[in-house]
């Protein structure tokens, strides 16, 4: 009795211990799904165009299919494991930061003989003998909805102690994307039907003799451990401004984290500004209740008999950072019938056909899709005339407020539902009014009794 009761015991336990690994599994196997974007990728071809004695040259193309997520500057860096010894002859368009032990090769130098080699991209102003097409942009790659035209990035590799045919050669593994930041997750190497590529002139197709595809999708949990941005409330109809929650971003702590937000009125500005780590990636950020680089506000600014008008305000917190080719996404019920918008460009998002409830907007070019760093001008502002839905409109219980806003493809933190404004109700109208009578009445009483 005593054994089968063990024996129940430790199975018990196994069958604990497995739920909880199978449920942490689902977790991270879901954790990149972006309900907005839900096709949301970044896929790298690596086609093989041609054989060599001892290896092969490939073209390796990055696509951004993420509508709103863009990479920014500095740029990507893409790293992989080669599968056996292979080295690098020679890049077009990229390099390898690092070249390696290279050694052991006497006349002619690889550029890389690395394992796990680390490339970038070039910057703008690469000679054209070492450029191809779609490549030397410093690293930057726009999203696909916002700027279509430049939402991939390409290199030529040679490559040598490789397979020299189709069932010789073997793909790269373990492919790491940073970009800038952490975030990506890759998966393996996949063979897919192989390119076509179109010459110039539109005359002649080719075909890549060998393509494999590798698909990266972005995590938010894993590019930084804490938000980004944060969402503030106000409307015309309330005096309550609903800020962003405090420490949102953080929390000032000079005692154990000293310098980590600066005081925009502080004497000393410009030289912790321009002090060390002024060029990595770390926000300096302006010393606020919420900390974090950027605040959205929405403002419910009027309302007219058939239309109300909204207005957008991002402000960037960060002296470390200017954005460029910025983005915001929003969700909320009536974009169904927005009828103008000014000084933004807007793209409905309809991830699912049947709803129509969520907006992309960006900058216009050369007038504001530079949002500057911290500062008077680190700010840039719109407004939205919506066309009233008299089945669906109210401004009661926070209707008029955005359901879920990112900034540059990262969700921003709103304010809890209970403390949006509120719509003034009849009967704290009608209270009022009966106490300015009763007082009014009192002064009668007084003044002639």
């Amino acid at each position: 009795m005593d054994y089968c009761f063990r024996s129940l015991t430790r199975l018990s336990v196994s069958t604990i211990v497995l739920a909880i690994l199978l449920s942490s599994l689902s977790f991270t196997c879901t954790e990149a799904y972006d309900a907005l974007d839900p096709n949301g990728n970044i896929t790298i071809k690596w086609d093989i165009i041609s054989w060599t004695p001892d290896g092969y040259v490939a073209v390796v193309t990055m696509y951004n299919f993420q509508q709103y997520r863009h990479i920014s500057p500095p740029g990507w860096t893409l790293g992989w494991t080669w599968a056996k010894k292979e080295v690098i002859w020679s890049m077009m368009g990229s390099q390898t930061t690092e070249q390696g032990d290279c050694s052991k090769y006497k006349s002619a130098q690889p550029h890389c003989c690395k394992k796990t080699p680390t490339v970038v991209d070039l910057l703008p102003g690469t000679p054209y003998n070492q450029q191809i097409a779609n490549c030397c942009k410093g690293g930057v790659i726009n999203s696909w909805a916002q700027d279509p035209n430049n939402y991939a990035s390409s290199f030529q590799v040679s490559v040598g102690a490789a397979g020299t045919t189709n069932k010789t050669v073997k793909p790269p593994k373990n492919f790491t994307l940073l970009a800038p930041g952490p975030g990506y997750t890759c998966g393996p190497a996949v063979v897919g039907k192989p390119t076509k590529f179109i010459t110039p002139d539109g005359r002649r197709v080719t075909q890549a003799m060998m393509t494999w595809n590798v698909t990266c999708t972005y995590s938010q949990f894993l590019a930084q451990k804490t938000p980004t941005c944060c969402v503030s409330l106000s409307s015309f109809y309330n005096e309550t401004i609903v800020p962003c929650p405090t420490c949102t971003c953080g929390c000032q702590n000079n005692i154990t984290h000293p310098g980590s937000c600066v005081d925009a009125h502080s004497p000393y500005l410009a030289s912790v500004v321009n002090g060390p780590g002024k060029n990595t990636l770390t926000p300096l950020v302006q010393c606020t209740k919420h900390m974090c680089p950027i605040r959205v506000h929405w403002h419910v600014k009027l309302n007219y008999k058939e239309y109300w008008r909204v207005k957008v305000t991002i402000t960037n917190f960060n002296y470390r950072m200017n954005y460029s080719q910025w983005n915001l996404v929003v969700q909320h019920p009536n974009f169904d019938n927005l009828t103008q918008i000014f000084s933004f460009n807007y793209k409905p998002l309809t991830p699912y056909s049947s709803i129509n409830d969520t907006a992309m907007l960006w900058g216009v070019k050369f007038y504001n899709d530079f949002l500057n760093q911290a500062g008077p001008l680190g700010n840039v502002q719109s407004e939205l005339l919506f066309r009233k839905d008299k089945s669906t409109f109210t401004f009661e219980k926070g209707w008029a407020f955005p359901r879920r806003i990112y900034f540059n493809g990262d969700n921003c933190v709103m304010p809890p539902p209970d403390a949006y404004p509120y719509l003034p109700n009849a009967s704290s109208r009608l209270r009022f009014s009966l106490f300015t009578i009763m007082s009014a009445c009192l002064v009668v009483f007084f003044v002639f009794v």
